[in-house]
């Protein structure tokens, strides 16, 4: 389903007005961010970073990782370390993980917090690397990565 998007984008993209905002409903991974970003589009919304987040998905610049596993445990790193999240800079993965498992409503608002500025982070470094002229090799390296379960 993911190759028939990109196939659709490509193929509308270039009967929509270049003058205004290109806007993709209901998408999506980093992934797929950065794909359609490639295609041509500008604008998202999508309920992905804070629903996937609910459930212990968490996005990071190495891949999704689901804070719920055992591995976890004891891991007193933060979610990602290369974020600066309030979260990340705050709190354990560990103590992220104890909190999903004590079923506190504090897991679900962190990990979206987490999620959200990691999106927002996603977008600027999507917009400087289009400035810069170093868009394909953000792509190259983060559209498969991002969307990647570690």
């Amino acid at each position: 389903p993911t190759e028939v998007m990109y196939e659709m984008i490509s193929q509308v993209e270039p009967h929509m007005p270049t003058d205004k905002i290109r806007y993709l409903m209901g998408v999506g991974t980093p992934g797929n961010i950065i794909e359609a970003v490639a295609r041509g589009v500008d604008l998202f919304d999508c309920v992905m970073p804070s629903r996937n987040a609910r459930h212990g998905h968490l996005n990071t610049w190495g891949g999704i990782i689901n804070i719920k596993n055992a591995k976890y445990e004891r891991d007193e790193r933060p979610i990602d370390p290369a974020c600066g999240c309030p979260v990340c800079r705050s709190y354990s993965r560990a103590y992220l993980r104890h909190l999903f498992k004590a079923e506190e409503i504090l897991a679900l608002r962190l990990s979206v917090m987490h999620n959200l500025y990691f999106y927002n982070d996603l977008m600027a470094r999507i917009r400087t690397a289009l400035e810069q002229g170093e868009y394909e090799a953000f792509r190259a390296r983060y559209a498969v990565t991002l969307d990647s379960r570690i």
